[in-house]
């Protein structure tokens, strides 16, 4: 099965689509940057000359005539911490059921989640998982092992299923999740940075929390660029509500469009000039686009995480 086949159907095996996801990657990566990149063998490491020849995989020498030694799960070379924002605001746009063309912002940042995971478990990677919203929902330590990750994967298949009319103080919780992270890590945080009681400069202070011990951090600001950006809409009245406040305003899109595309993209700009200053890779990700960039952001870090 392709995944074309799942595209119009509900999604109900997570971890199959997040395979097919991955495998698809993993193909057209001989036309990127990235051919040659290890993932075949993920689970062994080159044998260096004066290390013992008890854990070298002779079958595999046999057919590339390169020696490996065999590489076991504590011997992990990267942990990577996922966060996700489970606001009211990350359940938009209003979908009657999650399917990889009709996903709102929670469950984009769910799939991509579980493709991070499934990559992550090629290279032998520890993985771990924070979700927030007006309460720490859940947290599991970066570990490697099989148990883990499904654990990990039954929680973000809840994510596609239930809806949240939660507020958040996204600076408060990553500040909690900072404290949490002892051993250097690769951090990928999902939100779309919609903050209704917050200054800014708080929200990056957190951000910069999250950056200490060494932590490598990348923001995905996830947000429908239809709607959210292009501010695409039929012009008949409309009354937009605030999902996190209530607030309701209502007005033509038309006579409007053209000044708040202004405004977001100041915005967009002043977000990712904010985020160079604090050292924090800044990703615009809309949840139209696929899983490529994310994929490709956790290979480009990867590389360059010594």
């Amino acid at each position: 099965m392709d995944l074309s086949q799942v595209q119009a159907s509900e999604i109900k095996n997570l971890e199959l689509l997040a395979k097919q996801v991955v495998e698809g990657f993993i193909t057209g990566m001989h036309k990127s940057p990235f051919h040659g990149f290890s993932v075949e063998f993920s689970e062994h490491k080159l044998y260096n000359k004066g290390e013992s020849t008890r854990h070298i995989d002779w079958k595999l020498f046999a057919k590339t005539e390169k020696l490996y030694t065999k590489k076991y799960e504590e011997e992990t070379n990267l942990r990577c911490h996922i966060i996700i924002d489970n606001s009211a605001s990350m359940h938009y746009p209003v979908v009657k059921s999650q399917t990889v063309d009709t996903l709102n912002k929670v469950g984009f940042a769910a799939v991509a989640a579980a493709c991070l995971l499934e990559i992550l478990k090629k290279q032998r990677d520890a993985v771990g998982l924070s979700v927030y919203a007006d309460t720490y929902e859940y947290y599991a330590p970066e570990k490697g092992s099989e148990r883990h990750r499904k654990m990990i994967l039954h929680q973000l298949e809840q994510l596609l299923t239930t809806t949240s009319k939660a507020t958040t103080n996204t600076y408060h919780y990553l500040h909690e999740i900072a404290e949490k992270l002892h051993r250097r890590s690769l951090i990928f945080l999902f939100t779309d940075m919609f903050q209704t009681t917050t200054k800014e400069e708080a929200l990056f202070e957190a951000l910069r929390h999250l950056k200490y011990n060494k932590h490598e951090v990348v923001l995905f600001h996830t947000y429908d660029a239809k709607t959210e950006f292009d501010f695409n809409f039929d012009n008949t009245p409309k009354k937009f509500v605030d999902v996190e406040t209530g607030e309701t305003i209502n007005v033509y899109a038309e006579n409007i469009q053209g000044s708040y595309k202004q405004l977001v993209a100041t915005y967009f700009k002043q977000l990712k000039n904010k985020c160079l200053q604090y050292k924090v890779d800044y990703v615009p990700t809309d949840i139209n686009s696929g899983f490529t960039d994310i994929l490709t952001a956790y290979l480009v870090h990867r590389k360059n995480f010594k």
